[in-house]
């Protein structure tokens, strides 16, 4: 009988130790005046990510989200917000890390992100604002596309 080589991988873990805010802001520089007056305002949104390694399995993931409510030229809101959290990821092969920090960690961030926006412009007397859920793989994908057409370049 041959013996089995029995020398296993060890399983990926994926471990949540804290999600918080890493700064918060809301400014609503035309108030009290802008509350008299009936605004259809447009909305300029830019989401960003981040990470960084904290210790060898532990990383800092960032979502950054700027939203700008404006008409003609005066801003009527803006909120500004680093939702974060600190993820313990093992085993997982190097190559996937990048989807791993700029998708998985992203996607859980979002509705902590989502709730808090929707939070402050209320409580800056205005209606709830909802942001749309967010693809995060296709943003990461098309950032890798544009990242591997500039290199060719």
């Amino acid at each position: 009988m041959a013996a089995e080589n029995t020398t296993q991988q060890p399983q990926p873990e994926f471990f949540i130790q804290r999600l918080y805010v890493k700064d918060i802001s809301f400014e609503s520089p035309q108030a009290p005046k802008v509350f008299q007056e009936t605004l259809q305002p447009s909305v300029n949104l830019n989401i960003q990510t981040s990470s960084n390694v904290l210790a060898d399995d532990t990383h800092d993931v960032t979502v950054t989200a700027t939203i700008t409510a404006a008409v003609d030229g005066r801003t009527i809101f803006l909120v500004e917000i680093k939702q974060a959290g600190i993820f313990t990821i093992k085993h997982i092969p190097k190559d996937n890390m990048p989807f791993v920090l700029g998708v998985t960690c992203p996607t859980i961030l979002f509705p902590y992100l989502r709730e808090a926006v929707s939070d402050l412009v209320a409580r800056g007397g205005f209606q709830h604002f909802y942001l749309s859920p967010i693809n995060f793989e296709a943003l990461f994908l098309a950032n890798q596309k544009e990242t591997a057409t500039a290199t060719k370049q």
